[in-house]
C-alpha cells in the first residue's frame, strides 16, 4: 500500500524506471492515514471472516503493518516487483515478490479475499493488464482498495489555468519540470474519478464507492481547503475506490 510506489511494472519498463523503483531513496509509503481510511473501509466489507488480502505495491510494509491493525482477523501478504522493497517489508509481513504481466503473481486464480492497490496504477506502463491481473487472482464479489492521485484535484485545476504543471504529473526521470514540488517518483499515468468509473467496470469490477483522501505534501495554510475538498472526491488530491470482482465475470 504505498504512495509513490514500488511498484511491479511491465518486463518492458524501460531500465532507467527501474532503476528509480529499486532506489533507496524513492519514497514508497503514503503515510498512516491513508492506510488506516482503506483499512477500514476494508474491514467494513469483509467482516470478520477471516480471508486473505493482497497488498499489491507493498513498498516497505509500513503501510501494510498499520493497516493489519485494523485488519486482525485477515492474512496480509505484501507483493512487490523492488527488491529493495521486499527487503524491508519482510520485516513487517510476509512479502514475495510478482509481476503484474508475465509471469504474473504467484497466486492461483480466485484465491484473494481482498486486494489492496494503494497508488500503484500511475505508475504501470500497461494497468490493462493489471487489472486483469488483479481481476484473476480475486475471488467473484472480491474487493479491490484502489487508491491514485487526482490528476483534477482541486489545486490542478488552478495549476493548468495559469499553465503550471499539474501535481504528481512527471515529464522526466530525471528532474521536476514546469510544476510544484522536489522528488520525482515515476509517474506515467494520471486518472481522474470520472476516468476510474469507466476505465473499472471495462475490466469486470462495479465500482462501491469513490471516496477521497488529503495529501500530505499540501502547503501547511492550505490543509483545510485540501480536507474539506475530501467531501467531493473529484476535486480531492487522492481517489480511494472501492471495488468488486464482478459476479460471472
Amino acid at each position: 500500500m504505498t504512495a509513490q510506489s514500488s511498484t511491479t511494472p511491465s518486463s518492458t519498463t524501460p531500465g532507467s524506471l527501474q532503476r528509480l523503483y529499486e532506489d533507496p531513496g524513492t519514497p514508497v509509503a503514503s503515510g498512516p492515514d491513508r492506510s488506516r481510511r482503506q483499512a477500514a473501509i476494508l474491514a467494513g466489507a469483509l467482516g470478520s471472516t477471516p480471508g486473505t488480502i493482497l497488498d499489491i505495491g507493498c513498498g516497505d510494509g509500513t503501510a501494510a503493518a498499520t493497516a493489519a491493525r485494523t485488519l486482525r482477523a485477515h492474512r496480509i501478504i505484501g507483493v512487490d516487483w523492488s527488491q529493495d522493497a521486499l527487503r524491508r517489508a519482510s520485516e513487517h509481513l510476509t512479502a514475495v515478490r510478482g509481476e503484474l504481466t508475465d509471469p504474473g503473481l504467484p497466486f492461483a486464480t480466485g484465491s484473494a479475499d481482498a486486494v489492496l492497490f494503494s497508488e500503484v496504477i500511475e505508475h504501470l506502463v500497461d494497468p490493462d493488464a493489471a487489472l486483469d491481473e488483479l481481476h484473476r487472482v480475486l475471488r467473484p464479489g472480491g474487493h479491490l482498495l484502489l487508491s491514485t492521485p487526482n490528476l483534477a484535484a482541486w489545486y490542478n485545476r488552478g495549476l493548468l489555468l495559469a499553465g503550471v504543471q499539474p501535481v504528481f504529473s512527471e515529464v522526466s526521470l530525471r528532474g521536476i519540470h514546469g510544476r510544484p514540488g522536489k522528488q520525482v517518483v515515476g509517474h506515467l499515468r494520471l486518472y481522474t474519478a470520472r476516468a476510474l468509473r469507466s476505465l473499472l467496470p471495462a475490466a469486470g469490477f462495479d465500482i462501491v464507492r469513490i471516496t477521497g483522501a488529503p495529501y500530505h505534501d499540501v502547503p501547511r495554510p492550505l490543509r483545510p481547503l485540501d480536507r474539506l475538498a475530501c467531501h467531493t472526491p473529484s476535486l480531492a488530491s487522492i481517489l480511494l475506490v472501492h471495488a468488486r470482482r464482478r459476479e460471472g465475470s
